[in-house]
């Protein structure tokens, strides 16, 4: 938590040194391989914990509804982003957890949705929430392609996932703001293509 100890300020100019380590091809990537689904009609499912798990709902929300153009909202015929935070059915995440063990909760949801082809991205700082290496794993195994959000060294997610946009810091908050700051590029791009047809 580097804001303990840092003024305002200072915090803001380290975000900012943080944010220009990032590869940037790696947050192509991920755009590429949401739009690639789009193209194919595949579904993109997404997963996290904590601020993690707030990342994934808020990803969910701004790929789906915030590719479009307001005056496609009663096109039927304009075709629309698939997509799906396995994050948001609290009873459904509850009876997992509390009856079969929490490291279930997302992979018995894709269990259910997930077919071939489709996409998962699974967010976590640590890189090593056995809920979510779970889901990845069981996504390999079935076809489904994954992009692991990390931070820190990555850990285990980091080298799980097929592909990955990582953030190198010890800070928590630092590494989920800094996601965030990359999933909004994403949707930005994402309208580009979808909603104005830019390639």
């Amino acid at each position: 938590m580097l804001g303990v100890s840092l003024t305002p300020q200072a915090f803001l100019q380290r975000v900012g040194k943080e944010l220009e380590r990032i590869d940037p091809a790696q947050i192509q990537a991920l755009a590429d391989a949401v739009y690639e689904c789009y193209q194919h009609r595949r579904f993109v499912f997404v997963i996290g914990n904590g601020g993690s798990g707030s990342n994934a709902s808020h990803l969910c929300e701004d790929l789906g509804k915030g590719t479009l153009r307001r005056e496609d909202f009663e096109n039927d015929s304009k075709k629309r982003l698939r997509i799906l935070s396995l994050t948001d059915n609290t009873p459904y995440i509850l009876a997992w957890g509390n009856d079969e063990g929490f490291d279930r909760v997302f992979v018995e949801q894709l269990k259910n949705l997930a077919s071939p082809g489709d996409l998962l991205i699974a967010i976590s700082g640590s890189g090593n929430s056995p809920n979510i290496l779970r889901a990845v794993d069981w996504a390999h195994r079935h076809g489904v392609r994954t992009f692991g959000c990390t931070g820190y060294t990555g850990g285990k997610l980091k080298s799980l996932a097929q592909q990955s946009l990582h953030v190198p810091l010890d800070d928590m908050g630092i590494v989920e703001s800094i996601h965030l700051t990359a999933f909004h590029w994403v949707v930005d791009n994402l309208y580009g293509r979808i909603g104005l047809g830019k390639q």
